[in-house]
């Protein structure tokens, strides 16, 4: 496979060697003008020798960041510029903890939309489509960078905000939309709505949809269903407020490539923090290489990834994660001495077409860990998902028929895990 080259300066240089050259430019830069970086540069040689020597700086975690904007409220010390040079301000979803406040100037907001771009790109946007955005435009930053990017593109951009469901189906058929982008929670809560009001999305305009938010596009049994309703192909996204839009699935549909040109990933075991073996299990640090108005330096994500250690059969060189993000290093629950990852939960789930909404809870009896899944559904399957969740996971997991609507839907983030234990440890 051919080694992709990438601009530097005057010459045309390999991967490793951008990725060198841009960290340094980086970190000595911020290690001058971004007090939040600075003591934590201050024990390391600058520049650094080799790429390999980027594992000498600390590690950053939410936690810091958080702690770092109670201190310095509201929006802590990360930052390289004064406050009057930022143009954009985002909120984290707050699902693991408190918000975090993220800045951006005007050239990291740019970056942040070149991000995306690539994103549309692996997509195979172009600039005859309609681009529908299905969410609201609030501080969380969703698909902010999505509509910018689009615009780049070319593309017609519809927005949804501030539209219930069914205004947005009919907006989508109206205007003839060719590209959706939604949380996979939104895209199967549609079809949803378009039966009970008889809208025909099968023979709409729709040939693509680009997911993001949660995990659900890269896991193939909901990949699946999301494509058999809607009759369209679909496409993952993965990024983070605070570090930027840096992952996306091919056409290959097998995982999510990393965006090496703009981010440094590591694949470490969370509780030695050393880097995992090929074909284990770890958690993913990234550093983002771009964005000098926030930077981050190998941020611990908290997402649960599988270290390939071999590239896509699409021919990118950039790192490929199979399967995506597969779960929160935090997620895990043990079960009568089994690790359950509800992601393992949902995937299985998904593969009954009959479910129309469900939720996972966790809870406690006499002192030891138990699980439920709760699901709507007008087909008798009870037994039919218990056996097939013990045959994967190993474990006898009640399944409970509730009533037609009485589980929540979601237009973001969806939150079906209830945690209901006495004590929250695994």
């Amino acid at each position: 496979m051919p080694t992709t080259l990438y601009q530097l300066r005057e010459s045309l240089v390999d991967l490793p060697t951008y990725q060198f050259q841009k960290l340094n430019e980086l970190i000595v830069f911020v290690s001058h003008f971004n007090k939040f970086y600075k003591d934590k540069l201050n024990a390391v040689n600058l520049p650094l020798r080799t790429l390999e020597d980027l594992h000498k700086i600390p590690f950053t975690t939410k936690q810091e960041l958080a702690l770092d904007q109670l201190h310095n409220f509201p929006f802590g010390s990360n930052h390289s510029y004064p406050e009057s040079s930022y143009i954009r301000y985002h909120q984290t979803s707050g699902t693991s903890g408190r918000p975090l406040k993220v800045l951006d100037t005007v050239e990291s907001w740019d970056w942040w939309q070149d991000c995306w771009l690539e994103v549309l790109k692996s997509a195979e946007l172009n600039h005859d489509d309609r681009l529908f955005l299905a969410f609201s435009f609030g501080p969380f930053i969703g698909f902010w960078s999505a509509y910018e990017a689009a615009k780049k593109a070319g593309a017609l951009v519809i927005t949804g905000g501030g539209q219930s469901s069914e205004e947005r189906l009919a907006s989508i058929i109206e205007n003839k939309v060719s590209v959706i982008l939604c949380t996979p929670s939104y895209a199967l809560h549609l079809p949803e709505v378009a039966a009970k009001k008889n809208v025909d999305i099968i023979g709409s305009s729709v040939r693509l949809l680009v997911l993001a938010g949660e995990p659900g596009g890269s896991i193939p049994s909901v990949r699946q269903q999301i494509e058999t309703l809607w009759g369209a192909k679909v496409f993952d996204h993965v990024g983070m407020t605070e570090m930027g839009a840096y992952g996306y699935s091919c056409k290959e549909q097998t995982g999510i490539h990393i965006n090496e040109a703009q981010f440094i990933a590591e694949i470490i075991n969370p509780e030695t923090l050393k880097p995992v073996n090929t074909g284990e299990r770890g958690e993913l640090v990234l550093t983002n290489l771009g964005r000098y108005g926030f930077p981050l330096i190998r941020y611990r994500t908290g997402d649960a990834v599988i270290n390939l250690g071999q590239t896509c059969s699409c021919g990118s060189d950039f790192k490929l994660l199979p399967g995506g993000i597969i779960g929160r290093v935090d997620d895990m629950v043990i079960v009568r001495g089994i690790n359950i990852f509800p992601q393992s939960i949902e995937a299985i789930v998904r593969e009954f077409p009959e479910v129309v909404e469900f939720s996972i809870v966790f809870y406690t009896v006499e002192e030891m860990n138990q699980v439920k899944v709760k699901i709507e559904s007008d087909t008798d399957i009870l037994q039919k998902l218990r056996s097939l969740l013990r045959e994967r996971l190993g474990l006898r997991i009640e399944v409970e028929l509730v009533e037609n609507g009485s589980l929540p839907r979601f237009e973001m983030k969806a939150r079906r895990v209830q945690d209901l234990r006495l004590r929250k440890i695994s």
